[in-house]
């Protein structure tokens, strides 16, 4: 189990924290969204549903905008904007 943060391609990258549990999950995004520039997209897997909670909560208190949210088996994934 290790996060992995990437850049995918110009102003996208991934977050992959498949495997933690709150509050990991949320502190890494934070730590992750706190390197990009303003218009950056960044997306997230996890797969601990509360963290999605808790993702989106700071993201309202960031202003940051969830731009989709998604589940595909157990695997949930957070496309967020950076403001």
């Amino acid at each position: 189990m290790t996060m992995k943060f990437e850049k995918v391609s110009e102003a996208s990258y991934k977050l992959d924290v498949l495997g933690y549990v709150c509050p990991h999950p949320q502190i890494y995004t934070k730590k992750a969204l706190e390197k990009l520039q303003s218009g950056d997209l960044l997306e997230v897997l996890y797969d601990n549903p509360s963290s999605g909670e808790s993702i989106s909560m700071m993201c309202e208190n960031t202003g940051d905008e969830i731009v989709e949210k998604k589940q595909v088996d157990s695997k949930y994934i957070l496309h967020i904007k950076k403001i």
